[in-house]
């Protein structure tokens, strides 16, 4: 079964940039669209970021103009370009496969944007 485990987050200031990564423990499908999550606390789990299997990409309207989303299946990895964070960006930030997740949960990586 495939396991998912996210790197990368950290403390950051506003406007700062983080580079999320996602591995797989196994094979993604290429044919699996792969996304980003995040939850910040006290909130439900959103979905910030996808991947289709054409090439097409979404993001929430929160990130827009400041996340990309891209993957590599060579090395089972799927990442997140965050730019010009800003405080409400904090969250634990999760992949998955979008609109709804039917692999695992990995821990997820903690993105704190704080001054």
């Amino acid at each position: 079964q495939v396991q998912l485990v996210e790197s990368g987050g950290g403390l950051v200031q506003p406007g700062e940039s983080l580079r999320l990564t996602c591995v797989a423990s196994g094979s993604i499908p290429s044919h699996y669209a792969m996304g980003w999550y995040r939850q910040a606390p006290g909130k439900q789990r959103e979905l910030v970021a996808a991947l289709l299997t054409d090439g097409t990409t979404y993001l929430s309207d929160p990130v827009k103009g400041r996340f990309t989303i891209s993957r590599d299946n060579a090395k089972n990895t799927v990442y997140l370009q965050m730019n010009s964070l800003k405080p409400e960006d904090t969250a634990v930030y999760y992949c998955n496969t979008p609109v709804q997740a039917i692999l695992p949960w990995g821990p997820g990586t903690q993105v704190t944007v704080s001054s």
